[in-house]
């Protein structure tokens, strides 16, 4: 299956793709969708957030904010690297935590746009 997409990907020379976990602000679908797009045509693997509660989703209540924000320090930890998605240098007190959660965990840290 792999060989039917390599033709599709640029960049990768690594015999196991990168695996990217995009952090940052949920309002900023369109710029995740983008960046999603852009590391998975480098050949990378990425998790990213998968609800936008910032962006138009529905309303989350605090025990889904809980859940989900348990879950993404999970993605975090399977990553090899984070991407912080920071239009404008954008970043908000969920995203410090992460990046925080990250660096203590040892992942090279990258970002969109400068700090």
């Amino acid at each position: 299956m792999l060989a039917a997409v390599q033709p599709l990907i640029s960049g990768s020379t690594s015999p196991e793709p990168v695996v990217v976990c995009l952090c940052g602000s949920t309002r900023f679908r369109d710029e995740f969708a983008e960046t999603n797009r852009r590391e998975t045509m480098a050949g990378h693997i990425v998790v990213a957030p998968g609800v936008f509660s910032h962006s138009g989703d529905p309303p989350l209540t605090d025990e889904d904010k809980r859940r989900l924000d348990e879950l993404h320090l999970r993605k975090i930890d399977m990553a090899s690297r984070v991407l912080v998605v920071n239009p404008g240098g954008y970043i908000g007190e969920s995203t410090r935590r992460e990046i925080a959660y990250a660096e203590s965990a040892g992942k090279m840290i990258l970002y969109t746009h400068d700090r």
